[in-house]
């Protein structure tokens, strides 16, 4: 078995989310060039990728998603977020002593009585006070793309950065 990784909200072909998000592309082709190239520098195609959500934006043609996703590595594993049409709409899955529900939006109703951690996507990098990285008192994990520096992030390194307890806004605060 490979690795497992997880990843949230690259809205690929989404022209306005590099404006309301603030991410550091010029246009939607080098953006989906860069997480496309991120991801399979990453990835290798024994690994398992959680995709939390937000793919694609949902106006996209279902074809050029699944041109997209024959591009990446690793089998991948989709959680369906408000701009999807498909995916599972939460996981639950343990791994080395740890619960987690993988899920796109942490506030929804399946979160509520769930005693393990929450791993996310949804809010972006828009309040990292509330849903920094890794959120130790809420049990939260945002793996959004622009917290995560737009590239899949280990389970193994999310348990490490459990097993420490702080709190971590972005990955680039490590």
């Amino acid at each position: 078995m490979g690795k497992i990784y997880l990843i949230s909200d690259t809205h690929f072909n989404h022209a306005n989310i590099i404006k309301y998000c603030n991410r550091p592309f010029s246009n939607v082709e080098e953006m989906n060039k860069t997480l496309i190239k991120n991801w399979n520098n990453i990835v290798r195609d024994k690994d398992i990728v959680y995709f939390l959500g937000d793919f694609v934006l949902s106006k996209n043609k279902i074809e050029k998603a699944k041109e997209l996703m024959k591009s990446l590595n690793g089998k991948i594993i989709f959680i369906k977020g408000n701009h999807d049409k498909f995916g599972e709409k939460f996981k639950v899955i343990e791994y080395k002593g740890y619960k987690f529900m993988l899920i796109h939006n942490p506030d929804s109703s399946y979160t509520f009585n769930f005693d393990g951690w929450i791993i996310h996507g949804h809010h972006h990098a828009n309040h990292l006070d509330e849903y920094p990285f890794i959120n130790p008192k809420r049990k939260r994990i945002n793996v959004s793309v622009e917290v995560i520096d737009y590239k899949p992030v280990s389970l193994d390194l999310i348990i490490k950065l459990i097993e420490k307890g702080e709190v971590v806004r972005t990955i680039n605060d490590l």
